[in-house]
């Protein structure tokens, strides 16, 4: 016989396919089996349809597309024999789904199949919607499959109660009408009706809230009479698995249980004698046995209120801890998890099991057990379980290290009850597992280090001897790098020393060998040899007999490739070389960094600024800007003038002011990673700051700024800078100001003397003290921008000095200043101040212009500010 002919068997096809050893022989085999059965279905051939089904079904299950078979299985379920509707049903359940639209040409077939003579195939109708019945079908086959569910054969009946449950899945609308049916099934004695009719009953529960009322009420004596008998019941050969009466049911019983008492008293009160008493006589010893106790406790837990009941539970866990049986150990840790939310104490108890749970070889249990262990923690057993975690974090994988010192780091940042015994264990997370610690972790170490100045030399101690027996681990040697910068006198000279402490012989020389030991490492990465860079400089005046040693470290960095220290080491050389009447006061230590404000931002519980107003700000009346007495507006937020004023909040100070995210563009060819404002530590220690895009240093900068005593007065010798600032470094100026999108000035910008139209003067804002008149005029040929002269006059009988005025717009406006006429501002309107600007508006014709503005002058040796918003420019500007 041709072995691809449509008479062939089936066996001979499987048999050609096994015989290929390709996959280009295989796909020649179902390419030309495929053929045939093509042919033999445009024929119409009766005799071996049901034989080309079979073989169709198979290439399905390879792999290899069967469409064209899916009419061919409509025509055999159409058939009136048993054998063809067979083939014609498993062919409809394996070729289609419920989403191909010929599945709608079946529905009449299965309809007259539900109500056949025949009950096998009434069974194939059954299994056949109950695996692929589409909403549309449910629907209309809902009341045939209602009546079956009270069949006479038991067979029938089951299979119509899984098809019952697919139906109100499709349809939840229709699980009214099966709830007297479904409650029928819990009185039957045939174990598989009985198992899926309360399987039934709960996806009931889960779509009807009447279903579960009327269970609740009805069936809950005669579900808790049933599992008792099931439970004390003798052995029965047909339902009997490893000496418990079929655990499927019980299991089946349990969760219906659980359905039925979760958030209803006394349900949950009718079933507690019978939830112990499985509880209780349950063998443990047996796979199936333990998976009764699972659903058992599942149930306990779910339940209400059972004090007894939920110790009995944990206990079981408990005993599920000790088990070989990975899989077992794993689920009860999951229900541990759980049951911390209603009975902690009784989960303590087991603590030491749970611990245990943490150094398993399997992955997903110790990470399980990790995770209830950090739920376990609290103030009265937080040095225990940390000293367990840490002893184990020596000897635990590698793979395991990043999750377990994380949990570790966790756990005393939040439960730690004393600081030097917090800085103790972060110490030996570092040591242990530094590179696997992230940023913020150590970020915050140092954080807790400023706020603790009694344990400044008792810290600098701990790191000099941990980073001597664990220099590989990258986190630790920047902290004891940045420690050893800032406290390395208190190094020197063992002060601080407390009591628990022995002295220690550290020289200078020593100090310095530390920190040149790490920048010199080849797998030192740019953070850290930025911080080493830092820590020399100022090691550079606290020990005046490295000083020379020092420089020549640093000088041999002035030739990196890379950027950021190249440029570091020439500032530093030239702070050293060139100024060291500065140095001492350049490289004091560091400010007490704001501990509660660094935290809150790590865990985004705090806005990048705290509101420091007493209320809402005044509104301005016809767009005239008043005085606002709350520091620090953001000068960007047109939205309202209703909102709260925020201040200045420890992070950067451009950020606070301008209320937009500054984040500065790296320059071409660094591999530095710029942060935000966001990130105090990172600000304060200058790691990611681009470099300066100026010939002069940062000294220099600095040096200009030494008149000024607040950050507002260095800000405003960047948005209006002095003449002097100007010419000693305009661009320094110019490119500072770039990096604020066109905010502040970039250069000088001269008023052009135009004919063109003429504009009002504008009393732009007025307080009581101070008045700022504007007069506009217009460029040639450039409508879109707008020439200010602002005129400053002083209304109180004092004079004013240190006078600056900064101005902030949107993105759609582009502002360029010009240096004031002078900084100090006659008394009672004798004289004024003029300075002219440079607005150009983007959207020119569609958006006005609007403003923010500052004011800071000293009056009576006392710093003001006044602030304000005005919108009443002309409109046609």
């Amino acid at each position: 016989m041709n072995p691809f002919s449509s008479g062939t068997r089936l066996r001979d096809m499987i048999r050609a396919i096994r015989a290929c050893k390709t996959a280009a022989e295989e796909r020649a085999v179902v390419r030309k089996e495929c053929a045939s059965i093509r042919a033999a279905i445009s024929e119409n051939d009766h005799d071996y349809s049901h034989r080309n089904l079979a073989k169709l079904m198979f290439i399905h299950m390879l792999g290899y597309p069967t469409h064209f078979g899916q009419m061919e299985c409509l025509k055999l379920i159409a058939s009136p024999g048993f054998p063809e509707k067979r083939i014609g049903y498993l062919g409809l359940m394996l070729l289609l789904d419920e989403r191909q639209e010929v599945l709608m040409l079946v529905t009449n077939s299965i309809k007259q199949d539900l109500n056949h003579t025949n009950q096998y195939i009434v069974g194939l109708a059954l299994c056949a919607l109950g695996n692929i019945g589409s909403a549309e079908m449910a629907r209309d086959l809902a009341p045939d499959v209602e009546r079956l569910l009270q069949f006479r054969d038991p067979n029938i009946r089951k299979k119509a109660a899984l098809c019952t449950i697919r139906i109100i899945k499709k349809v939840p609308d229709l699980a009214e009408n099966f709830i007297n049916p479904a409650a029928a099934l819990l009185k039957e004695k045939h174990h598989g009706v009985l198992l899926t009719g309360v399987q039934l009953c709960i996806d009931l529960c889960k779509v009807s809230n009447e279903a579960l009322e009327y269970l609740r009420k009805k069936s809950i004596v005669g579900l808790v009479k049933l599992l008792r008998d099931l439970t004390n019941s003798p052995y029965a050969p047909e339902y009997d698995v490893s000496g418990i009466t079929d655990p499927f049911l019980h299991i089946r019983l349990l969760r219906l249980l659980r359905a039925l008492g979760e958030g209803d008293a006394d349900a949950s009160d009718n079933m507690n004698d019978i939830l112990a008493q499985v509880a209780t006589k349950t063998e443990s010893n047996k796979n199936s046995g333990n998976a009764i106790l699972y659903e058992c406790v599942a149930a306990i837990m779910s339940i209400e209120e059972n004090g007894g009941l939920r110790v009995l539970a944990v206990n079981i866990l408990g005993r599920f801890l000790s088990s070989r049986d990975n899989n077992i150990r794993y689920v009860a840790l999951n229900m541990l998890m759980r049951a911390m939310a209603l009975d902690s104490q009784a989960v303590q108890r087991h603590r030491a099991t749970i611990l245990e749970c943490v150094k398993d070889p399997d992955a997903s249990i110790r990470k399980r057990a990790l995770e209830l262990v950090y739920l376990l923690v609290n103030e009265n057993n937080v040095k225990q379980l940390t000293k367990e975690l840490v002893d184990y974090l020596e000897v635990s994988d590698p793979e395991f290290k990043g999750d377990l010192s994380a949990k570790i780091c966790s756990i005393v940042e939040k439960f730690s009850p004393e600081k030097i015994w917090y800085i103790d264990q972060m110490l030996k997370v570092l040591s242990e597992a530094g590179n696997y610690v992230k940023d913020d972790v150590w970020h915050a170490l140092i954080v807790v280090i400023t706020n603790a100045p009694n344990l400044h030399g008792y810290t600098v101690r701990s790191l000099h001897r941990a980073v001597q027996t664990a220099s590989e681990q990258e986190t630790l040697v920047r902290v004891a790098v940045w420690c050893i910068g800032e406290y390395g006198d208190l190094l020197i000279n063992n002060a601080g020393m407390l009591d628990v402490e022995d002295p220690v012989n550290v020289t200078e020389a020593d100090a310095v060998d530390v920190v040149e030991t790490a920048i010199g490492r080849h797998s030192s990465d740019l953070t850290t040899r930025a911080m080493c860079l830092s820590a020399l400089l100022k090691l550079s005046s606290r020990f005046p007999s490295c000083s020379k040693r020092i420089n020549d470290i640093i000088h041999h960095h002035k030739q990196s490739l890379v950027l950021e220290l190249q440029q570091r080491a020439i500032e530093f050389n030239s702070i050293i070389e060139k100024h060291e009447n500065i140095r001492s006061a350049l490289v004091e230590r560091m400010p007490v960094l704001d501990e509660a404000t660094f935290s809150g931002r790590r865990a985004g519980s705090m806005p990048n600024a705290v509101s420091t107003s007493q209320g809402a700000p005044p509104k301005i009346p016809n767009g005239v800007a008043k005085p606002v007495s709350a520091p620090l507006v953001d000068l960007l937020d047109f939205s309202s003038d209703d909102i709260p004023i925020s201040g200045p909040s420890g992070g950067d100070f451009l950020q606070d002011l301008l209320g937009v995210d500054v984040s500065p563009t790296p320059l071409p060819g660094t591999n530095q990673t710029n942060k935000s404002g966001n990130d105090m530590l990172l600000d304060l220690l200058s790691i990611g700051t681009p470099p300066a895009q100026s010939s002069s240093s940062m000294l220099d900068i600095l040096s200009s700024s030494q008149d000024n005593q607040s950050s507002g007065d260095l800000l405003g010798k960047l948005s209006t800078p002095s003449p002097s600032v100007q010419t000693s470094s305009p661009v320094a100026s110019s490119s500072m100001m770039d990096l604020l999108d066109g905010f502040g000035a970039s250069q000088s910008v001269p008023v052009a003397v135009t004919n063109g139209p003429t504009y009002p003067s504008v009393v732009a804002f007025e307080s009581s003290s101070l008045k700022v008149t504007f007069n506009f005029s217009k460029e040639p040929g450039s409508p879109q921008t707008t020439l200010i002269e602002a005129q400053f006059t002083n209304k109180s009988p004092n004079m004013y000095s240190n006078f600056v005025f900064q101005a902030a717009v949107p993105k759609f406006l582009q502002l360029h200043l010009d240096p004031a006429s002078s900084n100090t501002l006659p008394a009672n309107g004798d004289g004024s101040i003029t300075q002219r600007f440079r607005v150009s508006n983007s959207q020119h014709g569609k958006k006005s212009l609007v403003m923010r503005v500052r004011i800071n002058y000293k009056a009576n040796d006392k710093d003001v500010l006044e602030e304000g918003q005005i919108s009443n420019f002309p409109r046609d500007l």
